[in-house]
């Protein structure tokens, strides 16, 4: 899906998270339905979230998780945005064409690859660069797990590989380096000054490197995301609406918060015609 033009203006009523899990098969405490993904949003005032299946989950049930995924967007096509989710380990021929099937049967926005998850390196030549070439070439849009819980699998200097590889592709560095017992995210925005193609998700990360990520890239390069429902999305939005206030003008914290991934996944025409009307 294009991109709209990158000097429109965001709409400040308009809020995206740009990390959200879901499971059809929830065991209680951090797990959740569509529906309740959903409830969680009207409650935090979310219009619309990035939508992925959610960890941990046994590999036999990848498939259902993502046909899941699919069919909450069907229901709710104004709300959930799409994600499939890429297990190299399960064969990389299979994730390959899985890559096909979620772009042209599912109608998602993207692909995740999670290396802390599914214990690979995003960059490994073998297991990952041929999936990552697979979105490349169907024109998708990249999430990438980038995190110290999985120090080596998920370094930010693996992200640059993928960068450089592939410079038209649009990379989501969610979590940017932030989420563990140590913080990357100062290697995450270096790696993103380098390399214009990457889109910062700022959940799971601490609020100071979110505000170095606006100040040193613009608001254009970053985005809120509450990593629902591993933390609670309304306080996670509150935190980011405390953090900006005083800190960048109204319209930077509309890009923030629904302004740029509006504008990467090619969403902003459908609501500036939605405004107009």
């Amino acid at each position: 899906m294009p991109a709209a033009s990158p000097d429109s203006t965001p709409r400040p009523d308009v809020v995206i998270d740009g990390d959200c899990h879901i499971s059809p098969t929830p065991q209680g405490g951090n797990s959740i339905t569509a529906d309740e993904l959903i409830r969680r949003m009207d409650r935090a005032g979310v219009s619309q979230a990035v939508t992925w299946l959610q960890p941990p989950y046994r590999r036999d049930e990848t498939a259902a998780s993502n046909a899941y995924v699919a069919e909450a967007a069907r229901r709710f096509p104004d709300r959930i945005l799409g994600f499939g989710w890429c297990d190299p380990h399960l064969g990389v021929p299979q994730a390959v064409d899985d890559v096909r099937r979620f772009m042209e049967e599912y109608g998602f926005h993207g692909v995740k690859l999670n290396g802390a998850q599914n214990s690979f390196k995003i960059d490994d030549p073998t297991l990952a660069m041929p999936i990552v070439e697979a979105v490349a070439r169907a024109g998708a849009v990249l999430a990438l797990h980038v995190g110290a819980d999985a120090f080596e699998n998920t370094h930010p200097m693996r992200v640059a590989t993928i960068a450089r590889t592939y410079p038209e592709l649009r990379i989501l560095v969610v979590h940017m380096g932030g989420v563990g017992h140590h913080d990357l995210s100062a290697a995450a925005i270096e790696v993103a000054a380098a390399h214009p193609n990457l889109t910062l998700i700022g959940s799971e990360v601490r609020p100071y490197p979110i505000l170095e990520a606006i100040r040193r890239l613009g608001a254009d390069r970053v985005a809120f995301g509450s990593d629902t429902p591993f933390e609670p999305m309304h306080v996670e939005l509150a935190k980011y609406r405390a953090l900006l206030d005083g800190e960048v003008s109204a319209e930077e914290q509309a890009r923030v918060l629904g302004g740029t991934l509006a504008r990467l996944l090619g969403l902003e025409r459908p609501m500036a015609a939605a405004r107009a009307g």
